[in-house]
């Protein structure tokens, strides 16, 4: 049976250090995912890049084939593996639900797709690993092993602001002025 596990990063960063990780510890890049934003994209034209989900993440390995993408309510990502095809052909009308649309098919709950999808809004990356029974706890000491954002702290302050669920119709995030 596959399991899907999933983490959010701070940064870009602290994802494609777990990635690496992933790599290292013999996980095919064809089962490991990343969405998130990457300083360089934030001026891009992601428009340009909605149809590249399904080309990427291959033949030259996961972070090779980090493509841009853009995606409703979140904007533009770089993104490679299964996930990012699957959130870009949300995109490009051939699923729907975007990025939680994508994890939710994967079978992550519907709460937990909306705080990644929120986190990748805010500026954080995900890190999804399509993975066996059997390699399930390899791949969790991997990802927390990686620093990602508590979970549960993280939705307190994002509920502390109002926030109850990802709205894919959202504009850009732009964090409180102080």
């Amino acid at each position: 049976m596959t399991h899907t596990i999933t983490r959010s990063y701070q940064t870009y960063d602290d994802a494609r250090i777990a990635v690496e990780q992933l790599q290292a510890a013999g996980i095919a890049d064809g089962d490991i995912s990343v969405v998130g934003h990457q300083e360089d994209t934030k001026d891009s034209n992601a428009g340009e890049g909605a149809g590249i989900g399904g080309a990427i993440g291959g033949a030259a390995g996961l972070l090779a084939g980090l493509g841009l993408i853009a995606i409703p309510g979140i904007g533009p990502v770089v993104a490679a593996g299964w996930l990012a095809a699957t959130a870009a052909g949300a995109v490009t009308g051939a699923a729907a639900g975007g990025l939680v649309g994508a994890l939710t098919s994967a079978g992550i709950s519907k709460e937990d797709a909306d705080y990644h999808a929120e986190t990748v809004r805010r500026g954080g990356t995900v890190v999804s690993v399509r993975t066996t029974e059997e390699h399930a706890p390899t791949v969790e000491a991997i990802l927390d092993g990686a620093t990602p954002i508590d979970r549960d702290s993280r939705l307190a302050d994002y509920r502390a602001d109002g926030w109850n669920r990802f709205d894919e119709t959202a504009g850009p995030y732009r964090p409180p002025v102080v």
